[in-house]
């Protein structure tokens, strides 16, 4: 994590860097506003600690300045200024996160490490089975074959999910009945029969190989032919 520090006061100066070096992380200083601003705007931060009674500029307006020149890095103001109302003015300036003086250092480092993660979650991550050329974005509920989007009922991706979780095992229509219905399976409906061959129309009857296959007196299994 590399770290910018806007502190003027040296004593504390001294013992922030001091901490956050011991945790492997990387350490600038600036310690007046003006400074501070320039270093912001000039180089990749993952997380700037900012303190507010600063020379030249006071903290307030160089979060400010900063989030006009369209800098996204997370801000955690750093100040012994601890009223509702300074905290409303450092949140409306564009700070991410507010701590008061005198503070235990683990949890300053625990709220920077929640800064560091929240600037760096880029959002769901892909989510993806696939099976040949199938494939089942779980994110966008989106089934798609040699590139193909393959329009699917709630419950045919559903089923189409968990054979291709099962790719390469034969299961049985109590399983699936169980499953994806969350259901009993009454043995006198052929529900789950109907709705595999709904599926196979859709992501078998156009392409090659076939994926979906019967295993005659057990079920149904998912697999390259």
């Amino acid at each position: 994590m590399k770290v910018l520090v806007v502190e003027d006061e040296p004593k504390l100066a001294s013992f922030v860097k001091k901490g956050l070096e011991e945790q492997q992380c990387e350490v600038e200083m600036a310690y007046d506003g003006q400074i501070g601003r320039t270093m912001a705007l000039s180089n990749a931060y993952d997380v700037i600690i900012m303190d507010v009674n600063l020379p030249k500029m006071n903290g307030f307006d160089v979060v400010q300045s900063i989030r006009q020149e369209d800098i996204k890095t997370p801000v955690l103001m750093l100040t012994a200024m601890g009223s509702v109302d300074d905290k409303l003015t450092g949140f409306e300036s564009g700070a991410d996160d507010y701590l008061v003086k005198p503070f235990e250092f683990r949890e300053l480092m625990a709220r920077l490490k929640a800064l560091y993660k929240r600037g760096h979650d880029t959002g769901p991550q892909p989510n993806v089975l696939k099976v040949a050329d199938l494939e089942l974005d779980l994110n966008e509920k989106v089934a798609r074959r040699q590139g193909k989007r393959i329009e699917l009922t709630a419950k045919e991706f559903g089923l189409l999910e968990y054979l291709m979780r099962n790719r390469g095992r034969v299961v049985s229509r109590v399983d699936i009945a169980e499953k994806v219905w969350d259901i009993h399976f009454d043995t006198g409906t052929n529900v789950i029969d109907v709705y595999v061959n709904f599926l196979r129309k859709k992501v078998d009857k156009e392409f090659a190989p076939k994926l979906i296959h019967t295993v005659i007196g057990m079920g149904y299994m998912l697999k390259e032919e």
